[in-house]
């Protein structure tokens, strides 16, 4: 069970890291720059832990965002932020991974006919994000860029229902992200 860790001025936020998190390379603060915005793409919370707990890579370690916010605003705190997460190819050793539990495209991600993400972000998940981008911004020096996955990961494949169509890969954190509201709140430039 992860254990509270309130870091004033910051919101409380558990710590409650992966079992492989001490086997991810080590990074300077100093060197991280971009955040990027996830969604889970799964039920809840719980689940969202099991596949970042899987194991893939021969290293021991496994694809996994450095935060998690649910739905009731809770912070929960996967890999320190001074190790390089695996959440978004090509970026990784530059950046923070945040992960909003949302269903997304669960569970048929890839068929053509359930591409909508239609769960919007609770109140309560946006302020959780806010109020953590805030701190990080606060105690990494260079962090002043944010991204959504889609602006990153724009890469086509074909659809799980019909090879001949092309569906994203990724779509997260999709269309009801209340991106002007986030944006409005800190000192962030959007890439991508």
């Amino acid at each position: 069970m992860p254990s509270a860790h309130a870091a004033p001025p910051g919101p409380a936020i558990h710590d409650w890291p992966l079992p492989y998190a001490a086997r991810l390379e080590l990074r300077l603060p100093a060197t991280v720059e971009l955040v990027v915005i996830h969604c889970t793409e799964l039920p809840d919370l719980a689940l969202a832990r099991e596949y970042g707990e899987r194991v893939l890579y021969d290293s021991g370690t496994g694809n996994s965002g450095h935060f998690y916010i649910d739905r009731d605003g809770s912070i929960h705190r996967f890999v320190p932020p001074e190790r390089i997460a695996h959440h978004v190819r090509g970026h990784n050793a530059r950046s923070i991974g945040i992960e909003l539990v949302n269903t997304g495209r669960y569970p048929h991600w890839l068929d053509s006919r359930h591409q909508a993400m239609d769960e919007p972000y609770p109140d309560a998940q946006i302020d959780a994000l806010i109020a953590l981008l805030a701190a990080l911004a606060a105690g990494l020096p260079a962090l002043r860029h944010i991204a959504g996955h889609e602006d990153l990961d724009r890469e086509q494949v074909p659809a799980s229902n019909d090879a001949s169509i092309r569906v994203p890969r990724k779509r997260d954190p999709g269309p009801r992200f209340p991106w002007p509201r986030v944006l409005a709140a800190l000192p962030f430039t959007r890439i991508g």
